[in-house]
């Protein structure tokens, strides 16, 4: 099985969440993943940073997370930021799907 962890850090102050995801997305951990991530998503946030520099595989159904995910804070008008290294394999597929469109792609 698929292994994925999902740490998360919240700013009160400056109503944020900086979630940080390591290991590997896939069918088989997908909804777990899911799962953690909605639930550190309050209605009173203003921005997301979700870390994927320490994701080694993402496949579609964690594309799938990731749209979901920036379609529900786009409709919380909360800010979301992917922190995914240059000439990464992640980072590649962030952007190969479009991703730049919804979210705010870091190094």
């Amino acid at each position: 099985m698929t292994v994925a962890h999902v740490e998360l850090r919240r700013d009160t102050e400056s109503q944020s969440v900086e979630i940080t995801v390591t290991g590997e997305i896939d069918l088989s951990n997908a909804e777990q993943v899911r799962s953690e991530l909605y639930g550190a998503i309050a209605n009173n946030l203003i921005r997301v940073s979700l870390d994927l520099t320490g994701v080694s595989y993402l496949d579609s159904s964690g594309l799938r997370i990731l749209f979901t995910l920036a379609d529900r804070l786009q409709r919380m008008q909360t800010e979301l930021d992917i922190v995914a290294p240059p000439r990464t394999p992640v980072r590649r597929i962030v952007e190969l799907a479009g991703f730049d469109a919804v979210a705010t792609l870091r190094p």
